[in-house]
């Protein structure tokens, strides 16, 4: 075996095969992206409307998670430039927890992470503005086109420092309402 076939196979360890999707979480919009199950290039998919009450945006995330077969779905944490976390962040959190428990409970591995997303939808805007984009035309694909930066991002994340390195996986609900994170649950 050679260095080339060494190396290939730590990059295959590294990045496992399969469709993984990334969600923008706006207060008003979800902005999804898509890439192939060799992450080789991310896409725009769709953009949702928010829905806090009855958490429809997350049931449709969690149906294409599904229909895709996907392997992980990123959630962007929008990080203030301190590196701190405010409002936005929570609600993306709280977002990322009930898309992992809509995942769990229709029995798929499919694992939520949360990737920082610090200046995903401030390229996305720059991007669709030299595309010729008015400003009036970004509000219906910016959501998209900042889950495609996310996506992008936890991409080369991934490629570069393998699944621990590209964010932290949000923890699945455990029967019982117990979660795994829980620290009186630890052994």
């Amino acid at each position: 075996m050679d260095a080339a076939d060494t190396s290939e196979r730590r990059a295959d360890s590294a990045f496992p095969r399969g469709v993984r999707l990334a969600v923008d979480v706006g207060m008003v919009r979800v902005g999804m992206a898509v890439c192939d199950a060799d992450g080789i290039l991310p896409t725009p998919l769709r953009t949702l409307s928010r829905d806090t009450k009855r958490d429809s945006d997350v049931t449709v995330v969690a149906r294409e998670a599904l229909e895709r077969s996907a392997v992980e779905v990123y959630v962007g944490l929008p990080r203030l430039l301190s590196g701190k976390e405010g409002p936005s962040a929570e609600m993306a959190r709280a977002f990322a927890e009930r898309l992992a428990a809509a995942l769990a409970a229709a029995g798929t591995d499919c694992t939520v992470r949360l990737v920082d997303e610090r200046f995903t939808t401030v390229e996305a805007h720059r991007s669709l503005h030299s595309a010729g984009l008015s400003s009036r035309e970004h509000r219906k694909v910016v959501d998209q086109a900042a889950a495609v930066g996310i996506l992008q991002h936890a991409l080369d994340l991934l490629r570069g420092r393998g699944t621990a390195g590209v964010a932290v996986a949000v923890p699945r609900p455990t029967t019982g309402g117990v979660r795994a994170d829980d620290p009186d649950t630890r052994g």
